[in-house]
C-alpha cells in the first residue's frame, strides 16, 4: 500500500473539516504531516492541532505536488475548481461534496458495502464520500440484502442541523435560547423557524417535487448497492444537534423473519444492533450516535401484513460516520 505522508484538509475551518482534525489527531496517520486549507477569507487562522500552532492557507494558491492524500469538505463548487487540479498534481482526493458522485468513473464508497471497488483503483484520481443519510442506510442494509435481496426501500430520514453546517447549528442555538411559545421572527438559514418545528425540506426542490437530498438517496443507492431496488425517501430537517436517525421499511425478496435479520445484522460490520428486551433498548442520535463511530439499529420488527417485509430505526453521526470517518476509511483502503 501507498504511504500518505502529507495530507491537505481542504475546508478546514468548516464541521467537517474539524471533525476530520479530531480523527486525525487522535486516530490517523499520527506520523503523516497535515496541511490545513480553507478560502482566501479564512486563510491566516490559527488553529491548534497535535499540541501545535497551525495556520489555515489559501487554497487557492496552494500547490498540491508533494501532497499524497487531500479530504475535501468544502462545497461542490470549490471541489469542481480544485480537486482535479489537486489530481492533476499526483494527489488522491476523497471528496465530501456531491460534485463527482454520479460520474460513471468516480467511486461511490461505502468500505463497509462496496470498498472492493478500489482494488483496482488508478493512482491519483477522486473517489466521491456518499450523501451522509445515504452512508449509514448502506451499511445497515447490505447485509440485508445479500441474505435476502432487497426489492423496495420506503425511508423517511431525521436529519441534525449539523448536516446544514456550521450557521444552521447557530441559527438552532439562537432560536432555542430566545424561545418563548410564540413563533420566531427571524430565519436566514432555513425558510421556516427550525426551533421546536420540523422541515419536510432538505435541499431545494428538484423537478420531480422531491428535494435534492430524497434524489440523493435514490441515485446513491442505485450506484453503490443495486440499481433494481425501488427507492422512495423523505428527507426532513429536526431541532437536532447532531446525529441523523432514520425510519425504514424493506421489502425483500426472499421471506424474512425478525430473527432472520437479527442473525445477520449482529455481526455485521460498521454497526451496533440495539435489540434487547428492554422496551426502551433503542438507539437515538443524541445518546447513543452523536460522537460514536458506529451505525446504530434498533426497532427492528417484522411487517404485520407480509412476510417479506421488515421495518427497522438508524441513527448515526452525520459528521464521523457520514462524513469525515467514512472519508479516512476511504483512504485507508488505499494509504497506510
Amino acid at each position: 500500500m501507498l504511504k500518505a505522508k502529507r495530507i491537505a484538509v481542504v475546508g478546514a475551518t468548516g464541521m467537517v473539516g474539524q471533525t476530520f482534525l479530531n480523527l486525525l489527531q487522535n486516530d490517523f496517520y499520527p506520523d503523516a504531516e497535515i496541511v490545513l486549507l480553507a478560502s482566501k477569507k479564512s486563510a491566516g487562522k490559527i488553529i491548534e492541532f497535535r499540541k501545535k500552532e497551525h495556520e489555515v492557507q489559501d487554497l487557492s494558491s496552494f500547490d498540491f505536488s508533494s501532497t499524497d492524500l487531500a479530504l475535501f469538505s468544502a462545497g461542490a463548487s470549490v471541489s469542481s475548481k480544485y480537486a482535479p487540479k489537486a489530481v492533476s498534481q499526483g494527489c488522491v482526493v476523497v471528496d465530501n461534496s456531491s460534485r463527482f458522485r454520479y460520474e460513471d468513473d468516480i467511486p461511490l464508497i461505502v468500505p463497509e458495502v462496496n470498498g472492493h471497488e478500489l482494488n483496482n483503483f488508478q493512482i491519483p484520481n477522486i473517489i466521491a464520500n456518499p450523501n451522509c443519510s445515504t452512508i449509514q442506510m448502506l451499511v445497515a442494509l447490505k447485509p440485508l440484502h445479500n441474505a435476502f435481496q432487497i426489492k423496495r426501500i420506503d425511508i423517511t430520514t431525521l436529519q441534525a442541523v449539523s448536516g446544514t453546517g456550521k450557521e444552521a447549528t447557530e441559527e438552532l442555538i439562537g432560536q432555542l435560547s430566545s424561545y418563548n411559545g410564540n413563533k420566531v421572527s427571524v430565519t436566514s438559514v432555513y425558510p421556516k423557524q427550525i426551533a421546536n418545528n420540523v422541515l419536510p425540506h432538505c435541499g431545494d426542490f428538484d423537478e420531480n417535487r422531491y428535494t435534492e437530498e430524497e434524489n440523493k438517496i435514490l441515485k446513491e443507492t442505485h450506484k453503490i448497492l443495486d440499481n433494481k431496488i425501488e427507492v422512495t425517501a423523505t428527507c426532513v430537517r429536526v431541532p437536532v444537534l447532531n446525529g441523523h436517525s432514520e425510519s425504514l421499511h424493506l421489502e425483500t425478496k426472499e421471506t424474512i423473519s425478525e430473527e432472520q435479520a437479527i442473525s445477520v445484522l449482529q455481526d455485521a460490520p460498521g454497526l451496533k444492533l440495539h435489540h434487547g428486551l428492554e422496551a426502551d433498548d433503542y438507539p437515538t442520535a443524541t445518546t447513543d450516535a452523536d460522537g460514536d463511530n458506529l451505525v446504530h439499529v434498533g426497532r427492528l420488527r417484522k411487517d404485520l401484513w407480509s412476510n417479506n417485509r421488515i421495518n427497522l430505526w438508524i441513527a448515526a453521526d452525520n459528521l464521523l460516520k457520514g462524513a469525515a470517518l467514512n472519508s479516512l476509511q476511504i483512504a485507508e483502503l488505499i494509504f497506510d
